[in-house]
């Protein structure tokens, strides 16, 4: 036996290189256990509803509101800017249009950003202002009238879509 071989056997377990690179993968999955472990107690993704059963239920009174909305022959003409949002509403003749619209904006996956207006009727257009900036998305667009006896559904990709029509009879009709 050389020197050199001598030396390494007797050097203690944790100068010796393996030992280090052995517990290197186990030390690594710890540490990015507990930084998940940190994430996914810190942060909260808002994806998931509370009341997603009710809101199972509730499809067929949506539907519902669709049908009337396209009954009535309702298209809508919406328009974004900085500060508010306006909506230009046609109907079939003998239609009668409301003094208020319901709008929500509903963001796609941060619920702490939708907004619900309502919006005043003033000559051809019912006009309200937006409470927020409206961030970068798909923009999901409701517009309904107080009784929410139909409604109205579109998506906005904002910024780049300052104007959006909103056309009942592109819904398919629901038996």
């Amino acid at each position: 036996m050389s020197a050199t071989q001598t030396r390494r056997d007797s050097l203690p377990w944790y100068k010796e290189r393996w030992t280090w690179l052995l517990m290197l993968m186990p030390a690594t999955a710890i540490v990015a256990g507990f930084i998940t472990l940190w994430l996914a107690i810190t942060s909260f993704d808002g994806l998931v509803a509370d009341d997603y059963y009710k809101q199972g239920l509730a499809i067929n009174q949506t539907l519902a509101r669709a049908n009337a909305a396209q009954e009535r022959g309702l298209v809508g003409q919406v328009k974004f800017s900085a500060d508010e949002i306006s909506v230009g509403l046609a109907a079939r003749s003998g239609v009668e249009l409301p003094s208020k619209l319901l709008v929500t904006l509903a963001h796609p996956t941060k619920g702490g950003l939708d907004q619900q207006l309502v919006l005043e009727r003033s000559g051809d257009l019912y006009r309200g202002a937006v409470r927020a900036a409206l961030s970068s998305a798909h923009w999901k667009v409701l517009i309904e009238d107080e009784s929410r006896s139909w409604r109205l559904s579109g998506t906005a990709f904002l910024p780049a879509e300052t104007e959006i029509r909103i056309d009942s009879s592109d819904l398919k009709p629901v038996d």
